[in-house]
């Protein structure tokens, strides 16, 4: 299981709201004691009117069969019914009619009894549904579309739900642990109380209208389980699935997703990079027009690195020309600025590096093999007759 963090929150793209002095930690627990304590209050209600009905057109019936008309036969039935015992409209002198009468007290006035309490029932409900904000809350999740499904609130769901709200991406958070789900509401997130690997959950956060579904639980199998669902729901969905093992990442895109983050592996190369280029914040600085161009070579699967060419290094001394080859098409210098103040803006293939100089490199492929030729140590050359070491 993954901690649960508390989060400054961002200004709420949801507010479900509470009500009458509830507070919203809890809320979704509440809510499902609620339903399964009434059920589907309407259809008891439905069931119990025609449970009356019935009651009514036979008790009818038998007066008419006895020789009363269909008026006095429906008149005797609502006052017995009702209980309101204004008197008899003909006499009731026979076994059959004393009969009808006595089975028309008991089923009638027990079916009004329960009538009542129905009625209580689907008022009560519907109060405490108010109260609770849950009906204000599934219809915003109806009128969802195109917007993203976050199945977890970890800690990467947490960080995740924070960046779409700051960037006002609608979205909801589906959960099944209670305290998760309060923490959530208290963020002012749209959430739904279930379980992301039942169908009817995700077919209830919208996935047919979604966008894209992140599933970022703990756990790979589930992560597993939830993309397959996913995709077997909406095959036109972007689905991002997380792995924590690098061996899980196949699985997952065989079972339908069309990206895989392994946070373990991504936060191991980011300690890589700013090994290799920790020139890079310094250079950028405060600039906001060299972060626009970082972000906006990103965009096009290309990033923007720094790096100072250390003493020894196996390219002090070579071609810009022989760097780009060594990198094998991973990467190009675009500027070289040197010690003594030079500064070589797209520098030709014949400019010579040296020691000391700071070289921005865009790179095409990977940052970290781009990094390892920079900091490749120069190797010493052949020793033996006729060969001597470099001075």
């Amino acid at each position: 299981m993954e901690e649960s963090g508390q989060q400054a929150a961002p200004a709420p793209l949801w507010q479900p709201g509470v009500q009458n002095g509830l507070t919203q930690q809890g809320t979704g627990t509440i809510r499902r004691r609620v339903d399964i304590a009434f059920g589907n209050p309407l259809h008891n209600l439905l069931r119990i009117l025609g449970f009356m009905a019935l009651v009514f057109v036979v008790a009818v019936a038998g007066f008419v069969l006895a020789g009363w008309s269909l008026g006095d036969a429906a008149y005797m039935v609502t006052l017995t019914i009702f209980s309101v015992g204004y008197g008899e409209v003909h006499p009731i002198d026979t076994p059959w009619l004393r009969t009808l009468a006595i089975s028309t007290i008991v089923l009638g006035c027990t079916g009004m009894i329960v009538l009542t309490g129905a009625l209580v029932q689907v008022f009560a409900h519907y109060q405490l549904r108010s109260l609770l904000g849950i009906d204000r809350m599934q219809s915003q999740i109806e009128r969802l579309s195109d917007h993203a499904i976050i199945c977890g609130f970890g800690r990467i769901g947490i960080q995740l739900a924070r960046e779409l709200a700051e960037a006002r991406t609608p979205f909801i958070i589906v959960e099944r642990s209670p305290e998760r789900i309060a923490e959530a509401e208290a963020l002012g997130y749209l959430t739904l109380a279930a379980d992301a690997t039942d169908e009817t959950s995700l077919r209830q956060a919208g996935i047919e209208r979604a966008r894209v579904l992140a599933t970022v639980l703990p756990d790979d199998a589930t992560n597993v389980f939830i993309t397959l669902s996913a995709r077997n729901l909406n095959p036109r969905l972007e689905i991002i699935a997380r792995g924590e093992l690098p061996t899980t990442e196949g699985k997952l895109i065989h079972a339908g997703a069309d990206k895989v983050v392994l946070p373990t592996h991504i936060g191991a190369e980011r300690i890589a990079e700013l090994i290799l280029y920790p020139t890079t914040a310094k250079f950028l600085g405060d600039s906001t027009q060299l972060r626009d161009l970082k972000r906006g070579l990103h965009e096009f699967g290309l990033e923007i690195e720094v790096v100072t060419l250390a003493h020894g290094s196996a390219l002090a001394g070579e071609s810009v020309a022989e760097a780009e080859r060594r990198g094998r098409g991973g990467f190009f210098i675009v500027q070289i600025d040197r010690t003594g103040g030079q500064s070589f803006v797209h520098p030709g293939d014949d400019v010579k590096l040296e020691a000391g100089d700071t070289v921005v490199l865009v790179i095409r492929g990977s940052r970290v093999a781009a990094g390892a030729v920079f900091n490749a140590p120069r190797q010493p050359g052949p020793v033996g007759r006729g060969y001597s070491l470099p001075g």
